[in-house]
């Protein structure tokens, strides 16, 4: 059975919502202070049809955020059912982090917002599958034993902050970059990593609104 095609009015909100969600992610990603008006500016839409879709800019920040970790979460869960060779398949999920930005998110919009109890929700999916994903890789023998959860999440964040260009550019010279990172993940690895992980406490702490720490 296949869906029922949208009809017109609700085929073009389709489009404008994605025409919206992915200027919003240039632009605050460019610049958290941005006003709104520049996101409906580079989607080329009326500001009137944003604000109908999204009342505020924090409501338009938490449906980026919750986008990013649902993304974040499809990868992780693909990587756990991959089938094949154990290291490309993580490699693929680096890759696909990648490609898909989502570390941006984080890296330039935490503390930016109030959270809403959904994505906290999503979040904790998020670490399950992610944990997983860590457990299968390492209990298979290819990736570093002391590998965490934070360390990926900083190569990843370290990674997306590199801005060279055009975006096609940026993609490559990131692709480039991670794979010098996988060389250091891959098991046995050259000797312990010295220190410890960003704790799952530390990495949430950055979510909690500037003002609301002090």
């Amino acid at each position: 059975m296949t869906d029922k095609p949208l009809s017109g009015r609700k085929a073009q909100a389709a489009r404008n919502d994605t025409l919206i969600l992915e200027a919003a992610h240039e632009v605050f990603v460019a610049n958290p202070e941005a006003p709104i008006a520049e996101v409906a500016k580079r989607a080329g839409v009326g500001i009137s049809a944003l604000y109908r879709r999204y009342p505020s800019k924090e409501d338009l920040l938490r449906k980026l955020a919750g986008d990013g970790l649902v993304r974040y979460t499809q990868l992780a869960q693909e990587a756990v059912e991959a089938e094949g060779d154990l290291w490309e398949a993580f490699r693929a999920f680096m890759r696909g982090v990648v490609v898909a930005d989502t570390p941006s998110i984080t890296v330039r919009l935490a503390g930016t917002f109030t959270p809403s109890p959904d994505m906290f929700g999503l979040a904790v999916e998020g670490d399950a599958a992610n944990k997983a994903m860590l457990h299968r890789f390492k209990s298979g023998g290819v990736l570093r034993e002391d590998v965490e959860n934070g360390d990926i999440q900083m190569i990843t964040e370290s990674l997306a902050s590199i801005e060279i260009g055009d975006k096609e550019r940026t993609t490559e010279v990131r692709l480039r970059l991670l794979d010098l990172y996988l060389v250091a993940l891959r098991a046995p690895g050259a000797g312990p990593l010295p220190g410890r992980a960003v704790t799952e406490e530390e990495m949430s702490s950055r979510w909690i609104p500037k003002g609301a720490k002090e």
